[in-house]
């Protein structure tokens, strides 16, 4: 299979998966268990089976295709990334990787080779946790670390749970255990991705190795205060919790700052209640997200807003609580797999770097539990997570071509 022919496949894929978009013209908008996402998981089954793969999905909307080995009970080589999208979000992010797995099972197929072991691509649901302010929830059932009461527990805006989404979508939230896959039957995971930042292409490099992924801890905090007049209530009489809210907010960053070695802190929504221009606000939410390769910075940040919280809230009179909506710890990638696609670089001439990945992937989820590895590629200016997100088809080929160096050395073992 020439190179130019590797390309194209690439681009014809990720060039229909553009259209299933919620937002046409203004971004990738696919939220799990919608239109969008059925519309995706049903052509990713179909260009797996072209493929030569076996396909199904599971009780968690997960897709996998399987290349059978010649004794599948071995450990599978797993490789894939997640369908879904943020809002207004880029068309590669997480795609890409599932459509490059699906590129390596094409050769792999095509060129005849013969797998000990089976060959998995997979296509996780929710990595994002854009719709319900979570993440993982493919990768987590794969594992086993979701269930039912997990599904009622988190909503959307709309009030809407994941429970409710998964019925209306056409799955049955009482059979999300079923997604757990038995102990010991992934060997390994490898995950293909954009980069999301800058670093690769900035230094005009074609491929970077990822070994460590950031911890990350999301909360959803409400301050409560009590509704007053704008013009009438003194300032020393208000229980505004916008005031409370809003001084804590103003320390994260800096505290995230001081720690330095990577650490990153953000508040990215804030709601207030009744949400009147001239009502002192009797309820202010607003998210924490906390990111790391060291998880005690972590720790010692969200300890500071808990104190911080205690402080302000006392000082008006109010009250508040903290939502945990996720906590993951940082997790080093498998040095193995990071040298075979290292001596794969060098013999294909495409120059690389070693970096952390500050953002998570469905790597960090698995990365906990098995070896896990990551590929990135470039970024264009290290933009993501909006419509302007572009990396080159030609990149994406460059990693299937690691990839598959890497994949066929693991199937042989």
């Amino acid at each position: 299979m020439a190179f130019e022919d590797v390309v194209g496949r690439i681009a014809a894929n990720l060039e229909h998966m553009k259209t299933f978009t919620a937002t046409p013209g203004a971004g990738c908008t696919r939220l799990p268990f919608t239109k969008e996402a059925r519309q995706a998981v049903e052509y990713l089954k179909i260009i797996m089976a072209e493929a030569g793969l076996e396909v199904k999905e599971d009780t968690a909307g997960n897709v996998f295709g399987t290349l059978q080995g010649t004794n599948p009970e071995l450990p599978c080589v797993m490789m894939g990334s997640h369908y879904d999208s943020v809002i207004n979000g880029g068309d590669y992010d997480g795609i890409a990787g599932v459509i490059c797995a699906i590129e390596v099972a094409r050769q792999l197929k095509e060129r005849g080779v013969q797998l000990k072991r089976n060959f998995v691509v997979a296509g996780f649901c929710d990595e994002e946790g854009m719709r319900f302010g979570t993440g993982y929830f493919g990768s987590g059932a794969m594992l086993g670390k979701r269930d039912v009461h997990y599904c009622k527990r988190f909503r959307d805006t709309d009030g809407i749970s994941i429970y409710e989404a998964m019925r209306e979508y056409g799955l049955d939230p009482h059979r999300i255990e079923e997604a757990k896959w038995p102990e010991g039957s992934i060997g390994c995971f490898i995950e293909a991705h954009i980069e999301q930042g800058p670093v690769l292409d900035a230094g005009n490099i074609e491929l970077g190795l990822v070994d460590c992924i950031v911890g990350i801890q999301r909360y959803m905090v409400t301050v409560n205060g009590r509704a007053d007049h704008a013009g009438t209530t003194p300032m020393d009489m208000r229980m505004d919790a916008v005031e409370a809210a809003t001084k804590v907010i103003s320390k994260i960053p800096d505290w995230a700052r001081e720690k330095a070695d990577g650490t990153v802190a953000t508040t990215g929504y804030i709601r207030t209640v009744p949400g009147g221009m001239n009502i002192v606000a009797e309820q202010c939410e607003f998210t924490v997200d906390v990111r790391s390769r060291n998880n005690d910075n972590i720790n010692d940040i969200i300890r500071r807003i808990s104190a911080a919280l205690d402080r302000e809230t006392e000082a008006i009179g109010g009250s508040y609580e903290m939502d945990n909506k996720l906590t993951i710890t940082p997790v080093n990638l498998s040095q193995n797999m990071l040298s075979i696609m290292e001596d794969s670089c060098r013999e294909h001439e495409y120059s690389y770097q070693y970096l952390p990945s500050g953002a998570g992937h469905d790597a960090l989820e698995i990365g906990q539990v098995i070896p896990t590895v990551m590929l990135f590629v470039p970024s264009k200016e290290g933009r993501s997570h909006c419509p302007v997100e572009f990396t080159k088809y030609s990149d994406f080929a460059k990693a299937s071509v690691v990839l598959l160096d890497l994949t066929e050395t693991l199937l042989a073992e």
